[in-house]
């Protein structure tokens, strides 16, 4: 005797509950459709929340106090020499993030959607499969199943114990050392928070810059204050072999500058980058598209090549940052019910990363308005010429301003510098509402405030565009 499965028939099915997928499924129950979410992860909240931007900004912050504090005598107090206490920053760390964490399970198991939890796999395009075997049916889909640690091809890297991100931000003792594999933003952010907080950091990039993705200028300046700090960086480095030793250690060994190099670490940090996660869905088998580095292929609408199932998040790309991932989440759910969302445009996208000093970049730079041909101008200046700056003991880093060169429109700024990612927003505004620098110069900017170093730039530009305005 066959037994039948059970089967739910749903207007919108989400699966994973992240930013983008909370994004997604809030939007369509707000719009009265029958939404159910599926999520099997071992806790609700998705990376951000739970092992992402929240506690590593939580435990950066903390390192930060403790760099200031040990720096007394630049600010003429007692040399206080205080070391780092593990178990307590954790302790802190976890407070914070269960209110995070709480809110938004609460948020998801609310009753305003159907919440499954559980893996799931396609059947075909209006079916999902449950492991218990349940079946959930739906006229539209949306995929925000994130991204998990990547494993790029490094000779050893499968065959060695290392640590990710997410050992890094559960430490309870501060190990004596640690080699990091990999320069972009986790790798430098928490390399730095590693050395704050005790440990001698080694840090090895196959590109000859750090934070790669963003401008050179920026990446000298941070690459700078972390050799300032301790940490020796070696970049242009290709990794020939990592080998187990023993239960404890793994032998590095590289080329640096043309060198054979080799070291041996306790503690080996792989920050090479992550990889969505999409391969337990039977994507194939439907004939939903990949990008070559395995995102889902989709529109500026998050449609994929199936038009009724969407994706949005870190699944989806390009940029994996939760802002985006929200506003992808929402935009999907709008048009999968039939909506008009704008179409996505990342022209005037938002960056930040939390190094000290931090980087912050919004709308289009140099070599993006290059290739499009816009004919534009650029001014910047530096932190260590600014009052605020200098008497906060701020001096490392710069503001620089691109404006089209006919209407002074400014197209996207940098920022490298203490708060930079407070700062940027100023200039996020003026990029979003098409402001020139005219405009930008005529408004008030305090003194002394981090905020005024913009009005050098700017007033740089209004002169050299709007003379005699």
């Amino acid at each position: 005797m066959t037994t039948m499965k059970k089967q739910h028939i749903f207007d919108l099915i989400v699966i994973g509950g992240g930013s983008a997928g909370y994004a997604s499924a809030r939007t369509a129950h707000e719009q009265k459709f029958k939404v159910a979410v599926v999520d099997n992860a071992k806790e609700l909240g998705g990376l951000c929340i739970l092992r992402g931007c929240m506690p590593s900004k939580t435990l950066l912050y903390s390192a930060e106090i403790l760099h200031l504090a040990n720096r007394g005598r630049t600010f003429g107090f007692d040399q206080a020499n205080l070391g780092s206490d593990m178990e307590k920053m954790q302790q802190r760390k976890k407070e914070i993030i269960a209110e995070f964490a709480d809110y938004r399970r609460e948020q998801l198991e609310d009753g305003r959607f159907r919440l499954f939890r559980s893996k799931a796999k396609f059947l075909d395009s209006t079916t999902l499969e449950l492991t218990d075997g349940t079946l959930l049916k739906a006229g539209k889909f949306i995929i925000s199943t994130g991204s998990t640690i990547g494993m790029p091809p490094v000779p050893g890297l499968d065959e060695v114990t290392f640590k990710t991100s997410d050992e890094v931000l559960s430490l309870s003792q501060v190990p004596e050392e640690v080699v990091v594999l990999g320069g972009g933003i986790v790798a430098c952010e928490l390399a730095q928070f590693l050395s704050r907080v005790g440990s001698r950091v080694t840090l090895l990039q196959r590109s000859e810059y750090i934070l790669r993705d963003f401008p050179e200028k920026a990446s000298v300046c941070v690459r700078k204050k972390l050799e300032d700090e301790g940490i020796i960086v070696n970049t242009g480095v290709s990794i020939k072999e990592l080998t187990q030793i023993d239960q404890e250690s793994i032998r590095v060994d590289y080329l640096h500058e043309g060198n054979p190099k080799s070291q041996e670490t306790k503690f080996l940090f792989h920050a090479l980058g992550r990889k969505p996660v999409t391969d337990q869905l039977n994507l194939q088998m439907l004939g939903v598209e990949l990008e070559k580095s395995g995102h889902i292929k989709t529109n500026s609408f998050q449609q994929t090549s199936i038009p009724h199932i969407y994706a949005a998040g870190d699944c989806a790309g390009p940029h994996e940052i939760v802002h985006i991932a929200i506003r992808q989440g929402e935009t999907a759910a709008f048009h999968a019910l039939g909506k008009s969302p704008a179409a996505l445009s990342y022209d005037h996208l938002l960056g930040v990363v939390f190094t000290d000093p931090q980087v912050a970049t919004v709308g289009l730079l140099p070599m993006e308005l290059k290739k499009r041909g816009i004919d534009f101008l650029s001014a910047d200046y530096p932190f260590d010429d600014h009052g605020k700056s200098i008497l906060m003991e701020a001096k490392h880093g710069y503001v620089e301003v691109h404006a089209e060169k006919k209407t002074g429109v400014v197209l996207g700024a940098e920022c490298v510098g203490k708060d930079a990612g407070e700062l940027i927003h100023a200039l996020s505004i003026a990029v979003s509402l098409k402001a020139t620098v005219l405009q930008l110069a005529k408004a008030d900017w305090y003194h002394p405030t981090l905020s005024e170093i913009w009005t050098y730039p700017i007033e740089d530009l209004a002169e050299e565009i709007f003379p005699g305005a």
